[in-house]
């Protein structure tokens, strides 16, 4: 078990970040592809992707893997079909923002032809039904295992159409190996943790803080889900700060201008990923050239609750509510609604504690993470001023945003600073959000990794470093 739950995390930032890929001319031909999915018609402002991880011994071309890749990545003889990762990637048509949506694989939910379910055996249940019924027909076996195979995926298709309401665009299914390949390929991956961590199931051995993994170890970090306060929503955390950090690196100008990196790249989707067969790779990537990392977010759908019950009361489920979700999904392009929406993602925000007050930069820092800005360094200093101050290298809308959820503050140009960069210097009579005299609901104030479900901020690219988590 468990496996699964992070195999499609190398195509996932590949996507989010897919402008790299207009480099290599023919990454379209070596993606093996899929026919008859029925995917797309949908015209709602925005391409949708599932993406799927596979739990599977062999690569994309059905070649199985060596001992020696088995052993890298752990993997026993047995061979799942159940779907323990279930991402959504909702990407405006102009191509200005990617928020990857995570689906909890225990998610209780309507499955085409089977009823109500966890989301995680639309694919499996559905494979072994329809492959059982076509060899007690007559079919051979491989021929009825490819028919089951492709009934697996329109139904697991289906089921996240019902529950999200969008429409599915386009399909990509990922095995383990390219995960680890990937990881490798970038030169390894940056991670932090709260606490030391010591579990012998996933094999997760890591020290507390911060952290380079390679392939091996990471596909540890985002396997673990015995030990976590949360089990499997810590883990979903993981695979989000994980992916963000993973996209960080590869929008880093160093990497996306060596193409010996770029080939390594290629050669691990090529031999890990499958996809649907009217997806124009190259040219999608090339929709998504003006992407930025503030605009690269990792979420999860609203959770009704995390300790539910099925039916027959006899599996523990994730409750979830099509309607939340719908409505999730759909807020997700509001913004394009509102031309002079400020996306505070694109911005990190600096704070300096310029009084007496012990902890104020920390804890307004915390609170400008949750509402969306990037997190910057805090520290403390001197102000030249009595009030506080907002510097920016532009006084742009990102700036006055920030002075207007600080609760009122001057703006100030500082040419030094880089653009998109933003500093705010607190003094003793700062009365904002997270001052000694705000009494009002503390929601906001949660440090980001001690929030759970629904009131958790959505974890970005964008950031100066990976957000630490259990």
């Amino acid at each position: 078990m468990g496996r699964g739950l992070i195999a499609l995390l190398s195509v996932s930032v590949l996507l989010c970040t897919g402008y790299a890929w207009n480099s290599v001319s023919n990454l379209n031909s070596n993606i093996t592809q899929l026919a008859g999915l029925g995917l797309g018609g949908a015209d709602d402002g925005a391409v949708d992707i599932l993406l799927v991880g596979t739990d599977s011994r062999t690569d994309a071309k059905g070649n199985p893997l060596s001992e020696k890749e088995l052993k890298l990545l752990r993997s026993g003889e047995e061979v799942a079909t159940n779907t323990d990762t279930i991402l959504l990637i909702r990407i405006p048509n102009d191509g200005s923002s990617a928020t990857a949506i995570s689906i909890p694989r225990d998610s209780y939910v309507d499955v085409p032809g089977i009823g109500m379910s966890k989301i995680n055996a639309a694919y499996g249940t559905t494979k072994e039904g329809v492959r059982a019924r076509a060899v007690e027909s007559g079919t051979n076996e491989a021929t009825a295992e490819k028919e089951g195979t492709q009934a697996g995926r329109r139904a697991l298709v289906d089921t996240v159409a019902n529950l999200t309401g969008v429409k599915v665009d386009h399909y990509a299914e990922v095995g383990l190996l390219g995960f680890v390949l990937l990881t490798n390929a970038v030169g390894g991956v940056d991670v932090c943790l709260n606490e030391a961590v010591n579990e012998p199931l996933s094999g997760a051995r890591f020290r507390a803080g911060r952290q380079t993994l390679n392939g091996p170890k990471a596909l540890s970090f985002v396997r673990q889900r015995h030990g976590l306060p949360r089990g499997d929503l810590d883990r979903i955390t993981r695979q989000q700060v994980f992916m963000a950090s993973l996209t960080q690196k590869m929008l880093s100008a160093n990497l996306l201008a060596d193409p010996g990196k770029l080939s390594e790249l290629q050669q691990a989707v090529s031999r890990s990923v499958v996809i649907d067969d009217n997806w124009d790779i190259v040219k999608f990537a090339e929709q998504l050239k003006d992407l930025s990392g503030g605009r690269v977010k990792f979420a999860t759908v609203p959770v009704v609750t995390e300790q539910g019950w099925s039916e027959d009361g006899q599996q523990s489920v994730v409750q979830v509510d099509p309607k939340q979700v719908h409505a999730f999904t759909d807020n997700l392009l509001n913004s394009k609604k509102k031309p002079d929406a400020v996306e505070r993602g694109d911005y990190t925000v600096d704070v300096v504690n310029a009084g007496t007050i012990d902890g104020l930069a920390s804890n307004v820092a915390n609170i400008l993470t949750n509402k969306g800005f990037q997190a910057g360094k805090s520290a403390s200093g001197a102000a030249d001023d009595r009030d506080s101050v907002v510097y920016a290298h532009s006084d742009d809308a990102g700036a006055q945003q920030l002075a207007r959820d600080l609760g009122g503050a001057e703006v100030r140009v500082d040419s030094s600073l880089p653009d998109k960069r933003l500093k705010a210097v607190l003094t003793n009579t700062y009365e904002g959000p997270g001052s000694i005299s705000d009494t009002g609901s503390q929601a906001d104030n949660t440090p980001a990794s001690e929030r759970v479900g629904n009131n958790r901020p959505p974890i970005t690219a964008g950031s100066d470093g990976p957000t630490c988590v259990n």
